[in-house]
């Protein structure tokens, strides 16, 4: 863009309008020039297929993470366990969320984790994983996170293997706020 040699007359209203025109245009640029090489979480939290359950939840509570990829034995990352699918079968009713598991734990005088006891990361994981290369474009990223309501999306390097995560904060931290909000 130019710069205005002369003297603009416009309007409070319209110049709020024309900053934020300005912003979401500058934004979207970004979201496509941006790729997930540069926003990934290189130190990924991951579990093996036969990974014990107990093990899952003890590491994503340790790491503070709400989902880890799960890989095989070639290193492939084969799908992904979070905490809803933890919650998901942990009930018998359609889980909403953590305190619909608590308040039925709670109704049935029962721990609803019994039932998972002894199991393994592959028993519980969806799969196959939603997956991103290294060279996608922020953009496509978030347009995948809504279309398949995913919180994070394992990163591939150009062999297929698992090199990084790309979550939810991670898109948000990325995203600058406009004049008067906080980033």
């Amino acid at each position: 863009m130019k710069e205005i040699s002369g003297y603009l007359d416009i309007t409070p209203g319209d110049f709020k309008e024309v900053y934020l025109l300005a912003f979401r245009h500058a934004q979207e640029r970004l979201q496509r020039q941006v790729t997930a090489r540069e926003i990934m979480t290189r130190e990924v939290a991951w579990v093996r297929v036969h990974t014990p359950l107990q093990e899952v939840a003890e590491l994503m509570a340790g790491r503070g993470v709400s989902g880890v990829p799960v890989v095989d034995d070639s290193s492939r990352v084969v799908g992904v366990i979070s905490e809803k699918d933890f919650l998901r079968r942990m009930s018998h009713r359609k889980v909403t969320s953590f305190m619909a598991v608590v308040a039925e734990c709670l109704r049935d005088k029962g721990c609803k984790a019994v039932g998972i006891r002894g199991r393994q990361a592959e028993d519980l994981m969806s799969s196959p994983a939603i997956t991103v290369t290294q060279d996608t474009p922020v953009l496509e990223i978030i347009k995948l996170f809504k279309e398949k309501s995913i919180n994070r999306a394992p990163v591939l390097d150009a062999q297929g293997r698992l090199s990084g995560i790309v979550s939810r904060g991670d898109l948000l931290a990325l995203m600058p706020c406009p004049a008067g909000g906080k980033s």
